[in-house]
């Protein structure tokens, strides 16, 4: 299970943060390119045109005769290899809208999730505290999270105006529901600010009490504060260990005649 940096509403670090179960590090890059290749081409308009030969105006008769001048031969001024003739398979308006299946469109922002947590750019927050639109407090907000020079894209679980009207004068910084980030809008980004509320997953609790390292140094100190016996009492317990051996082997002994 991936995990992500945890903060307070006013960026104050908390700890850490498990990530839900579908963060499980798996990164597919086919999908990913698909993904972005798409993106891509449906932000385009299609509306580059060129003129053919047949489009161009002018050059309705010869310009000058077949034989006799010692010129190349023509036939009209619209030619392709005139300046100002016509192209070529030049461009003409078209659609360059590329489908993706829902599953792959899926996978492909998963991927994206996965790897900026595998890359530790996923920062967790409390549910941000914008009561008004203030470029400032969202600068502040990033300031100290430390990304302030990155571009960075704020996820929240819906749609705040007055957090989107404060990073609206921000550069590097976009704003939009967690459920409507793509996989291209999650790669142009080099840190995730996400609320804790839309992604899911819980806080990591850490245990208060002293670890095994903790509880083998107590111990070892025990031991070395501990006072040491003399030797004549050492020579003394070693005698009585001898003495309860013996007097148990008796006792088995005996126990084992009466039976």
């Amino acid at each position: 299970m991936l995990e992500a940096q945890h903060y307070t509403a006013s960026a104050e670090r908390k700890g850490s943060y498990a990530l839900p179960q579908e963060f499980d590090g798996t990164v597919n890059k086919s999908v990913l390119y698909q993904a972005v290749r798409a993106f891509r081409n449906n932000q385009r308009q299609g509306t580059a045109s060129t003129k053919t030969r047949g489009e161009v105006s002018g050059g309705n008769r010869k310009p000058w005769r077949q034989k006799g001048t010692g010129r190349a031969r023509q036939g009209t001024i619209r030619s392709p290899l005139w300046t100002g003739g016509g192209v070529v398979f030049g461009p003409k308006p078209r659609s360059y809208r590329t489908d993706l299946p829902r599953k792959v469109r899926q996978s492909a922002r998963q991927s994206a999730l996965n790897a900026r947590a595998g890359e530790g750019a996923i920062y967790v927050i409390e549910a941000l505290q914008f009561t008004s639109p203030k470029t400032r407090d969202m600068v502040n907000l990033l300031r100290k999270l430390e990304l302030n020079d990155k571009k960075v894209l704020v996820l929240t679980e819906t749609v705040r105006p007055e957090v989107f009207l404060s990073s609206r004068n921000i550069a590097n910084a976009e704003v939009m529901r967690y459920a409507d980030a793509s996989a291209y809008d999650v790669l142009w980004a080099d840190a995730l600010v996400i609320e804790e509320s839309a992604i899911g997953g819980h806080a990591v609790k850490r245990s208060t009490g002293s670890t095994s390292r903790a509880k083998r140094v107590k111990k070892v100190s025990q031991a070395a504060t501990k006072p040491k016996k003399s030797a004549g009492e050492k020579e003394s317990a070693k005698k009585a260990s001898k003495k309860s051996k013996t007097v148990r082997k008796v006792a088995d002994k005996k126990g084992n005649n009466d039976a």
